[in-house]
């Protein structure tokens, strides 16, 4: 990707980046890694520590702007400004929400095309995004597009349908080269220890990832839960499991990640989201488990949660926080090894058609051609159609 026969400069602006564990900052690895074949990248986020850091991590720079405070859980950053003034980028792309971010884009005075990828609407502190919305207003007139996740967010959030006209659906994609191979003793280790009937979940312990239906849903389930993650709801669930009788049948294994979380898809024989609240805007571990051939049950969220794992297709969907539904959902599945097996395929196959990294890095790079060839960012076939 080239403007004016030289390479197109990409900053891209997040919230945190890896090593730091989180699904945006997973994607936001993943979509640099790709981009970096066609473009110069570079990556502004804030550190988890008051130092400002700049370092090469698999040849994409990284600056980490010091934290001095947190405000609602958003880290204070000043430092972003000037690292986002000094850049020369053709292209902003910021990943929201990220309200640190925002002012600091605004702040600098940067006046490459900016792009915002759109990941989730502030559900919980809304208190803190309802003063903030003149900020946000003004930084959405300098945006030339918004990356929107699925057509069920853009339909749903409040924010998104006030600027349908810059919005280009893109949904996540991954690689399942990492998800492809797990070690076969590993895989035996785990059935041999928790089967034969396994539910896997994967997630933060947070409010809104509802893994305490799940608890109460292991009442009625013949099977054992391994919930993956951990976080400040770890004692209260566990706790929650023991009052429930289900202690002995609910294994909580800490936090896992990349090639470590492969061996529990491929021992599962069920993958549950049970998430409760729209913070919850896509649910990519859905795609991970697909991409391992396993059905899904999850929650019918007015998100990009059912998009992801269609009902009646690659698994089954379910009221949130209701836990005879989720149970009756998972018996479904557990009970019937040939639905099991028809969902998984068809999981598979979704992953493979819709969701690979290579085709969500392919219309990203699209998007960025038309921002920098002024090509009009309306696409009767690619954006939401406006009503």
């Amino acid at each position: 990707m080239t403007k004016r026969g030289t390479r197109v400069r990409i900053l891209q602006v997040g919230k945190f980046y890896p090593p730091y564990a989180g699904g945006i900052e997973t994607h936001l690895e993943e979509l640099c890694a790709q981009l970096r074949n066609f473009a110069d990248v570079e990556v502004i986020v804030a550190n988890t520590s008051r130092r400002n850091i700049t370092e090469q991590i698999s040849g994409i720079k990284v600056h980490r702007a010091g934290t001095v405070a947190h405000f609602a859980n958003v880290p204070i950053s000043p430092g972003m400004v000037a690292a986002i003034r000094r850049s020369n980028a053709d292209i902003v792309h910021i990943h929201w929400p990220n309200p640190m971010a925002v002012l600091a884009y605004l702040a600098s005075g940067h006046t490459g095309r900016l792009v915002l990828t759109y990941h989730s609407d502030i559900v919980k502190q809304r208190a803190v995004a309802l003063p903030f919305r003149p900020i946000f207003n003004l930084f959405m007139t300098r945006c030339r597009a918004v990356i929107a996740t699925s057509p069920n967010y853009v339909e749903t959030s409040p924010v998104l349908r006030r600027y349908r006209q810059l919005c280009h659906v893109i949904p996540y994609g991954i690689s399942t080269e990492r998800l492809a191979t797990p070690d076969p003793a590993a895989v035996a280790d785990l059935r041999r220890k928790y089967g034969p009937r396994i539910v896997v979940a994967v997630g933060r312990l947070v409010y809104y990832k509802g893994f305490e239906y799940l608890v109460r849903a292991m009442r009625s389930v013949n099977g054992r839960a391994l919930i993956i993650g951990d976080g400040p709801l770890d004692e209260k669930l566990r706790s929650l499991a023991a009052s429930c009788g289900v202690a002995d049948r609910v294994v909580f294994t800490g936090e896992k990640s990349g090639k470590d979380l492969a061996p529990y898809f491929h021992a599962a024989d069920v993958f549950a989201l049970p998430s409760i609240a729209r913070s919850e805007a896509f649910g990519i571990v859905q795609l991970e488990a697909m991409a391992c051939g396993k059905p899904v049950v999850n929650t019918s969220l007015d998100s990009g949660v059912p998009f992801v794992s269609l009902d009646g297709v690659t698994g089954l969907t379910v009221p949130p926080a209701e836990p005879e539904s989720l149970a009756m959902a998972i018996n479904q599945l557990l009970d019937d090894d040939n639905l099991r097996s028809r969902y998984g395929e068809a999981g598979r196959r979704r992953v493979a058609q819709e969701f690979g990294l290579e085709k969500m890095v392919h219309r990203t790079c699209e998007l960025y051609g038309q921002i920098l060839e002024s090509i009009p960012l309306i696409d009767e076939e690619k954006a939401v159609p406006v009503t």
